[in-house]
């Protein structure tokens, strides 16, 4: 085991890279300063595009997603970084097979960062590592795609948000319903004021899968000697090898935070979208493993209550009532919006007039009926593409914001903002699942405080 003066070393110089990065240093030393620095492409200007971490999210849903668009927009995948070299050489046939073309393999990052002609990347590897990971890259010069959660820690939050900030770069972190016809339709009705004040929203993530986020047959055939473990762990505290928090890392925390940022991060964006507030004013949340009692840390049932509103005005605002497990699939996925005049009910796309303040109960307090109009949203997937790959229809429309981005420099429809602020959700959830505890945020210090 490493000691401890030599495990901070290593944590702060990782976080040192992050923060700062080869990139930056080397554009300061020609004169030329981050943020001024991007290459203006041209139509005939191919973008090659390296792949960092060879997932099965990648390999079923991004690449697709990626290939949809890939010669309509003239880009291609170039590299493949990952530090277990079956992945690498996975990536390597699997590219071949689909594109013809022949990737160059890195052993990590840090390889890829230094090769010459890769403009972007897209980054699906362990949760808490997706933060530093596209620092880094931005700050070596990258445009970058990078899945959700964007980071597990305010302190890595920080570091992302900074780096963008401060060199220019494109990030699209995958929050995909932002790219989706019928949650635009969504987010321009409510900003109508057609649909009147959010009160309540209702979520819920439901399935019934003790293998969700299992790979019994990986851990089985990994082996230490062929991957880095210490690189992994990037600024996680330094323990010892163990194949089940590297390939089966959603179960266990400071490695993910399971249910929160996996799940509850893509559907708490909506709330943040839709009423144009950052983050919760307070969460309470509770939390267990009530039925699969196979080794994992974090629970397989959770329940967050959160608080929304301007913080200069208690008086306003709404509840979410956040509720997700693995143990029994009824309600499966649903987002319920409610006003005083209905609810808009983002499972079946429809605006109805259910709940709302009737003729009955408006007259016997003086007050007229509220009741919406009821119509069905937008909700046509259509993408035009320059071939039929497959994946997740809403992903590649996602994916295709962030090509048209890294073209036209436009920011995209997840912003690295976007992604900060899901963060805060999902840290304040975890912390107050964790802590038991009430806990807000200190909007000048960027903290998460418990009470």
């Amino acid at each position: 085991m490493m000691g401890k003066d030599k495990i901070e070393n290593s944590r702060r110089d990782f976080i040192k890279k992050a923060s700062v990065g080869v990139g930056v240093l080397g554009l300061s030393a020609m004169g030329v300063s981050a943020k001024s620095y991007s290459r203006i492409m041209g139509a005939n200007d191919r973008v090659q595009v390296g792949i960092v971490g060879f997932s099965n999210r990648f390999k079923d849903t991004l690449c697709p997603s990626f290939m949809n668009h890939a010669k309509e927009l003239n880009f291609e995948f170039v590299g493949v970084s990952d530090i277990w070299n079956r992945r690498r050489d996975e990536a390597e046939a699997y590219i071949k097979e689909k594109t013809g073309n022949t990737i160059k393999k890195y052993r990590n990052n840090d390889e890829l960062h230094a090769a010459k002609g890769i403009d972007a990347v897209i980054i699906s590897t362990a949760d808490f590592q997706h933060a530093l990971m596209a620092a880094q890259s931005v700050r070596s010069g990258k445009d970058v795609y990078v899945e959700k959660p964007m980071a597990e820690t305010m302190e890595d939050a920080k570091i992302l948000l900074k780096a963008v900030e401060e060199t220019g770069k494109i990030l699209q972190v995958g929050s995909q319903r932002r790219s989706a016809p019928n949650y635009i339709a969504a987010n321009e009705y409510i900003k109508s004021g057609k649909f009147g004040d959010i009160n309540m929203v209702e979520m819920t993530w439901n399935v019934n899968q003790p293998g969700r986020w299992r790979l019994p047959k990986l851990v089985s055939e990994i082996r230490e000697q062929d991957t880095d473990w210490d690189r992994f762990l990037m600024n996680r505290p330094k323990v010892a090898w163990d194949p089940r928090k590297y390939l089966e890392y959603r179960l266990f925390w400071p490695y993910s935070s399971g249910i929160w940022g996996q799940w509850m991060a893509h559907q708490i964006d909506t709330v943040h979208w839709f009423s144009d507030l950052d983050h919760p004013r307070s969460v309470v949340a509770n939390g267990g493993i009530y039925m699969w009692k196979d080794g994992r840390e974090n629970p397989d049932t959770a329940t967050a209550v959160m608080d929304y509103g301007p913080t200069d005005d208690m008086s306003q605002g709404f509840q979410v009532l956040y509720s997700s497990r693995f143990t029994n699939s009824a309600g499966a996925i649903k987002e319920l919006y409610y006003s005083n005049g209905g609810m808009l009910n983002l499972d079946t796309n429809k605006v109805s007039p259910e709940g709302g303040l009737t003729q009955d109960y408006a007259a016997a307090m003086g007050m007229q009926p509220n009741l919406l109009e009821p119509f069905t949203l937008s909700e046509s997937v259509k993408i035009a593409t320059s071939a039929n790959t497959g994946g997740d229809p809403m992903t590649s429309l996602h994916m295709r914001n962030w090509m048209d981005c890294v073209r036209n420099r436009k920011t995209p429809n997840a912003s690295v903002k976007a992604g900060y602020n899901h963060s805060v959700a999902n840290i304040m959830a975890r912390t107050a699942m964790q802590t038991g505890k009430k806990v807000t945020f200190d909007d000048a210090k960027q903290e998460v405080v418990t009470s």
